[in-house]
């Protein structure tokens, strides 16, 4: 009984002590548990500054923010995006940064919603993540999720070994033969011209010539994956007679990059865009592909033990049908051709939209160069026969080309993720020649837009649109439109010949053309790939029956 009372004794006694521990225990684990990870963040961040000092590192220039977080920087972005001026803030940027630092700033830092990262326009920086340190930067998981609902794990979100699966697996499909298939061309560029409707002066009325091309790219991309064209170009013009038409696939692929656009520009937060609607375009996009998924699976099943089953598939190229002979995997396949369509549809006629746009306001070069492919290609009712090789060897035409891409580049900004601990060549120090470190995951944006317009490389006149620039001139990694070294666009080629097919025959069927709004400024629509951000309107003049 008393070892009872003892016990019941000591145990009272000691109930303060253990409130009193208890009171001061539970705050000291919360002040652990958020000063442990600053402490680390600190001691991480001083380990790296102590390594980029001694292997002779120096930091990049700061763009100033209002606030330590980067929120001012951020909302200028927002601003711009709504502008569609984001290629203009960034080279303005770099002008600012360039007058506080008496020299030409091509690699900056920026703090944007509390993350820094870095901006280059240096072509020694662009080829070192592109190509000779490939290995120590990839594209990094913003990208790849962001994608994922729609494209899934493809060529254009994989890094490392599973993108060198998707490029040997594709690589093979974009062969000169495979890619000259230019009757297939002609028969969408004839359901594109019966979309400009020719008034009795020889005019056509004002179109919005930049939502023909984008659906003329859509019917011939899926045609060529596919084998069967979502017609898009004629829904359209059944909708304009009021007739019924099936556009489903149309609106459903172009909501779909509208929204991985939208995803893109909310960075780790992309998670948020994926609401009823992006997901029932999502499903009308996978539904369409894979049907012709089950096709050519099935059809490749039935052809295995033929003999003239490669002669069928040589004579009428489909991509799918080609792509059944290297995997059978049916989600595979749905991947890397919607891979291959969202790159390639969007690249040709944004490109095509540039050009008109261009030609539209520079007169004297649609002269010079329409009277280049009368020579070289014949007219519109009398085509002399073009080809691949012909095309290429076109010379103004594919100068025209080149300089359209050198100042409005497909991709104004890319973008790489740093695999691990690494260094850019130089852009750091008072005189921006000492290499940068950069910490693994850290972002590094580049920008193919003010690289393409640096007057230290260009010239004076860089601003100027001038196809004769390009006679005799010899180019590396100050022009990038494809991008470089291992993951040059498999596809270049691809969208060149189809935007130069295309031209080829406007400017043998139009002899003049008119910009409606020739006094607008150029606007930029910057998600995946760029764009004119307003419609390209233009009226076009039919030429007359040409010997």
């Amino acid at each position: 009984m008393s070892d009872s009372k003892a016990y019941l004794n000591t145990s009272s006694s000691s109930t303060p002590n253990s409130v009193l521990m208890q009171s001061w225990l539970v705050p000291a684990i919360l002040v652990l548990a958020v000063a442990g990870p600053l402490l680390l963040s600190v001691y991480s961040t001083w380990r790296h500054a102590q390594r980029a000092r001694r292997i002779g590192c120096r930091e990049a220039p700061l763009y100033p923010s209002q606030d330590p977080f980067g929120i001012s920087t951020l909302l200028e972005n927002l601003e711009a995006a709504r502008q569609k001026l984001l290629p203009q803030l960034a080279e303005r940027r770099m002008a600012f940064l360039s007058r506080q630092h008496d020299r030409y700033v091509s690699t900056f830092r920026i703090c944007q919603a509390g993350r820094e990262n870095l901006l280059t326009a240096d072509p020694k920086n662009i080829q070192a993540m592109l190509a000779t340190q490939f290995k120590e930067f990839g594209l990094g998981d913003v990208r790849r999720n962001v994608a994922n609902p729609v494209v899934g794990h493809g060529i254009f979100t994989a890094d490392g070994e599973s993108w060198l699966r998707s490029r040997s697996l594709l690589r093979p499909q974009f062969t000169r033969d495979q890619m000259s298939n230019l009757d297939r061309e002609e028969r969408h560029v004839q359901n594109a011209l019966r979309a400009i409707p020719i008034l009795s002066d020889g005019w056509s009325s004002a179109v919005d010539i930049q939502a023909i091309f984008f659906r003329l790219t859509l019917d011939s991309a899926t045609e060529f994956l596919y084998g069967k064209s979502c017609d898009s170009q004629n829904a359209a013009l059944q909708k304009e007679v009021g007739q019924a038409s099936d556009d489903t696939f149309l609106y459903g692929f172009d909501r779909c990059m509208w929204y991985l656009a939208e995803r893109l520009r909310f960075e780790r937060l992309y998670w948020v865009i994926y609401g009823r609607e992006f997901r029932k375009c999502i499903n009308i996009v996978h539904s369409f592909v894979d049907e012709y998924v089950h096709s050519a699976l099935k059809q490749a099943q039935e052809q295995e033990d033929e003999d003239q089953g490669a002669e069928k598939l040589k004579s009428q190229y489909i991509f799918l049908k080609a792509l059944t002979s290297t995997t059978k995997d049916p989600v595979r396949l749905r991947d890397e051709s919607l891979n291959v369509l969202l790159a390639g549809r969007d690249t040709t006629a944004s490109l095509l939209s540039w050009t008109i746009l261009l030609l539209a306001r520079h007169p004297h070069i649609f002269a010079r160069l329409r009277m280049d492919i009368l020579e070289q290609f014949g007219t519109y009712d009398q085509p002399l026969n073009m080809d691949f090789a012909s095309l290429k060897s076109c010379q103004y035409l594919q100068h025209f080309l080149n300089e359209t891409l050198r100042l409005y580049p497909i991709v104004p900004f890319n973008r790489r993720s740093a695999i691990k601990d690494t260094t850019l060549p130089r852009g750091g120090g008072k005189d921006g020649s000492s290499p940068i470190y950069i910490q693994k995951g850290r972002t590094v944006m580049y920008s193919t837009y003010i690289l393409h317009r640096r007057k230290d490389i260009w010239g004076e006149d860089a601003e100027i649109f001038n196809p004769d620039r390009w006679l005799g001139r010899k180019v590396t990694w100050e022009y990038i439109p494809f991008n470089g070294g291992p993951r040059t666009c498999i596809g270049q080629q691809f969208a060149l010949m189809r935007s130069s097919y295309v031209l080829v025959r406007l400017l043998q069927k139009f002899d003049k053309i008119e910009d409606v709004h020739s006094e607008r400024e150029i606007r930029y629509g910057v998600s995946l790939t760029s764009c004119p951000a307003d419609p390209v309107t233009v009226r076009l003049h039919q030429a007359s029956m040409e010997a």
